[in-house]
């Protein structure tokens, strides 16, 4: 059986108009273009020498878009097998030996990773609880690099609060809004 697919491209950076490949499955939304673009404008010194974690990668297009834009280092997970093999082929076209993609529950690798990031993006299927699940996972286990930054994407609704996080920019685009936190300053304080 052969997937369908359509394509997004990169906005900024190096790769810059260069096309990725997303295939067509269910849940899996892209970031638009005009988001992408306000999220790294916000973002524009903290991606630069930057560990990146791209948790529910998806079509990727985060993570690489990051790279694109001079991260160090970027980690896509991706739990779906055919989308994960995708991005394999989409990163074997960057010959790039600075990010990686891994076939792994999200959820586990928070669990098992010892690498500390300095900016993770969290885009996770929006009727579920795993946004939350990732949010405590991270804060328990220390996963941030000092003045990290985290990228949350959600269906509209109130505001997320998450126990050791501080929402420092949020914005609405249709049904979907995206926030950025950072550990709340006494947190901070206390593990510096």
């Amino acid at each position: 059986m052969s997937l369908s697919s359509h394509q997004i491209r990169i906005i900024g950076g190096i790769y810059k108009g260069k096309k990725l490949d997303v295939l067509d499955l269910e849940g899996l939304r892209p970031t638009p273009d005009r988001i992408r673009e306000t999220i790294f404008n916000l973002l524009s010194d903290k991606v630069q020498a930057a560990n990146v974690l791209d948790l529910f990668a998806g079509s990727g297009a985060l993570g690489i878009e990051a790279l694109s834009r001079g991260a160090k280092s970027v980690t896509l997970i991706e739990k779906d097998y055919d989308n994960y093999l995708s991005l394999k082929d989409t990163i074997n076209t960057l010959n790039s030996k600075n990010i990686q993609v891994l076939n792994l529950d999200a959820l586990n690798f928070l669990n098992k990773t010892d690498n500390k990031f300095d900016l993770i993006f969290l885009d996770p299927p929006y009727k579920s609880d795993l946004l939350n699940k990732a949010m405590e996972l991270i804060n328990e286990r220390n996963l941030l690099n000092k003045n990290a930054v985290l990228y949350v994407e959600y269906s509209s609704g109130n505001i997320k609060s998450f126990v050791g996080f501080e929402c420092f920019s949020e914005q609405q685009n249709g049904q979907v809004k995206f926030a950025l936190y950072k550990k709340s300053s006494f947190l901070e304080e206390l593990f510096s």
